[in-house]
């Protein structure tokens, strides 16, 4: 096995250590740490832009996670100062990676919730009472 694979493989094996990953994140984690190591060991410099145009949106958002189209780490929620620090508002975000308008930067079992908990709230009937 090639040196930069073993340590690529390590630096995973001590992320998914300390938090739950998918197989689909471990390969894909994997994938590019040997391409970066190899790059920086060559003494060239990672291409984030070749990167960003790897990430597939429609595959980004799972059940219990959310990727970040940008670093590839995952979240319940892509909240505006991560996206910051990327420089990237959300409306940006969503435009750049090909998501709708509005759609919400969150997991699907949280958009769920978020969903159930509106519609018990009945904000709508209560607004028209106000009146």
């Amino acid at each position: 096995m090639d040196d930069y694979l073993k340590e690529a493989l390590e630096i995973v094996k001590a992320q998914a250590s300390v938090r739950t990953m998918t197989e689909e994140e471990i390969v894909s984690m994997v994938r590019k740490l040997t391409r970066g190591i190899q790059e920086i060991a060559a003494g060239g410099v990672v291409q984030a832009e070749e990167e960003e145009a790897s990430c597939d949106p429609s595959k980004c958002v799972r059940e219990k996670t959310i990727s970040c189209c940008v670093c590839d780490k995952s979240f319940k929620i892509i909240t505006k100062k991560h996206l910051a620090s990327h420089g990237l508002t959300p409306n940006e975000y969503r435009e750049k990676f090909g998501y709708k308008k509005g759609m919400p930067l969150v997991c699907k079992s949280l958009q769920r919730e978020r969903r159930k908990k509106m519609k018990e709230m009945q904000l709508w009937k209560k607004r028209g009472q106000n009146k």
